[in-house]
């Protein structure tokens, strides 16, 4: 057990780092994962014996439901319904006129059998949310005409269609399913899965509004409580769990409940976690003395699909639209695939047995899309013009806050202070410091520059509060009876080096630091200390 969890800390370590020197590199992290378990792999340097499908299914599959459950949750609806049709139709329509040509050219160009050509489109059918977030996270790509919304709705959303595509091709290629059969199967899917997830997410919204939590980070393990049911339910009646649970997490994420932001950058660090997991034992699971047996049919596919298959099908949904060339090209070349194809191709290998090694041929086609075009993708972009040098993506998540961080300072102003019989209009303030409310005799009065200050005043003041500063560090000095400050004037006590007293705190009065001030024990000085 404890060399197990000393392996785990190794590997997390590790995928940290590699996130680290992938960023640097311009290579997508993600690929970075997969390879860390391919070295740790059976064919690898650590020779990890590791081929349990079943149980790398089960593991996978739970990662995926905080997966989906975040591209919903984190995506801006604001940001995204002006692009909301078109992204649903990509989801739909897209994924299964990509399936449909892929399918098509594996059974006509590589000789594979019909259903077996059809599974392998149906696999390889949806982009991936956690690829395409981290692209344009990481390299903050802001696109023209809302074009990271509509990748990020896009590729949260399909894979409900591609697993239930590749659920129907697994029923066919079994044998064990009529076509009556399978139109119920794919009505339930549909059916179950989009009303229990509006139902759940109803549900959640309003305990979430009305519970209110006793101890911190219990909204975030009820949020996580929410996720697992948004998939278990529908699941088990016979519905598409991951629909289920992305429209849970798109109600959720845009819906006015308390502590979200923090609720949001939890599930992007357990998406992270999940991310990084799910990659390592994908790799973990591969064979790479496999891989040069199935690296031909699967260039050969990866190929068609980035150029012929992902145009066609993004062409017909969007020139109705009348949408822009370069658009349509970039959003051609986003279709980056990974984690849930290679998840959905382990259940096609649990289920039926196949003449191709359809789990190392979709694996191949993962690396390729990543490597290639993951690492691509900010190039294209600016070759396409579609880069937008004033906007933000971020603001396309729901982690990002358009409000200026404010932060609230109270004064005392005594008798000594050089503020004293000053009005408010000849002090000198810090930029985009404000005086807004003056405490006098118990009476709150709103300050105009003519307001004269008088002894004992308090003064509220607002400033903007940035989350860093850098070369600037704050220090707390304590004064007690046996300090060797205590009873000294200020400007008695020797200055040392880059460091300056900003803040006296005197019981529950803040006091602003002069020369005449005579410190007493109990004051609790603020010091900023400049590196430089």
């Amino acid at each position: 057990m404890t060399t197990y969890l000393l392996i785990t800390a190794v590997v997390i370590f590790a995928c940290v780092f590699l996130s680290k020197v992938s960023s640097r590199l311009g290579i997508p992290m993600l690929l970075a994962f997969i390879l860390l378990g391919m070295l740790f792999g059976s064919d690898g340097i650590l020779k990890i014996p590791f081929d349990n499908y079943a149980f790398a299914e089960q593991i996978c599959t739970v990662a995926l439901i905080f997966i989906m459950f975040y591209g919903g949750f984190g995506t801006n609806w604001q940001q995204a319904k002006s692009v909301a049709v078109k992204a649903g139709l990509l989801s739909t329509a897209g994924v299964v006129i990509t399936a449909a040509l892929t399918g098509v050219f594996c059974h006509y160009a590589l000789h594979i059998a019909w259903v077996e050509s059809m599974l392998i489109g149906a696999l390889i059918g949806s982009t991936d949310a956690a690829s395409v977030f981290s692209v344009l996270r990481s390299k903050r790509l802001s696109l023209r005409y809302n074009t990271a919304s509509l990748l990020e709705v896009e590729s949260g959303s399909n894979d409900p269609c591609a697993y239930m595509l590749t659920v129907t091709f697994i029923a066919i290629a079994q044998g064990s399913a009529s076509g009556g059969q399978i139109g119920l199967l794919i009505v339930k899917q549909m059916l179950f899965g989009i009303l229990f997830g509006g139902l759940i997410a109803a549900a959640a919204v309003l305990l979430l509004k009305k519970i209110k939590f006793s101890t911190a980070g219990f909204d975030m393990v009820f949020v996580v409580g929410i996720a697992v049911i948004g998939y278990a339910l529908p699941a088990v009646f016979g519905g598409n769990g991951f629909l289920s649970v992305y429209i849970v997490g798109i109600v959720l994420g845009n819906t006015e409940i308390r502590n979200k932001r923090n609720l949001v950058n939890f599930f992007d660090g357990l998406t992270g976690l999940m991310q990084m997991l799910i990659f390592f034992l994908l790799g973990l699971l591969a064979f790479p003395s496999r891989l040069p047996q199935v690296v031909l049919p699967a260039l050969l596919i990866a190929v068609f699909l980035t150029f012929v298959a992902r145009p066609v099908a993004v062409a017909l949904v969007l020139i109705p639209f009348k949408g822009k060339i370069s658009q349509q090209l970039l959003v051609s070349w986003a279709g980056l695939r990974g984690a849930a194809s290679i998840v959905f191709a382990i259940m096609a290998e649990m289920a039926v047995e196949t003449e191709n090694d359809v789990f190392h041929i979709v694996f191949m086609i993962v690396l390729f899309s990543i490597l290639l075009q993951g690492s691509l993708l900010p190039l294209v972009a600016k070759k396409l013009d579609m880069i937008d040098e004033k906007g933000d993506v971020m603001k396309t998540f729901n982690d990002y806050s358009d409000e200026v961080p404010v932060q609230f300072i109270q004064l005392s102003i005594p008798k000594s202070h050089h503020w004293c019989g000053k009005t408010l209009k000849e002090l000198t303030l810090p930029p985009e410091t404000l005086v807004v409310l003056l405490k006098r005799n118990g009476e709150n009065i709103i300050p105009n520059g003519n307001t004269r200050l008088l002894e004992n005043d308090v003064l509220v003041l607002s400033a903007t509060s940035p989350d860093h500063v850098e070369g600037v560090s704050l220090v707390e000095i304590y004064v007690d009876e046996n300090s060797k400050y205590n009873g000294k004037l200020l400007s008695e006590i020797p200055k040392k080096e880059n460091t300056l007293v900003i803040m006296i705190q005197r019981g529950e009065q803040v006091i602003i630091p002069h020369g005449n001030i005579r410190l007493e024990s109990g004051d609790m000085l603020v010091v900023s200390k400049t590196e430089i």
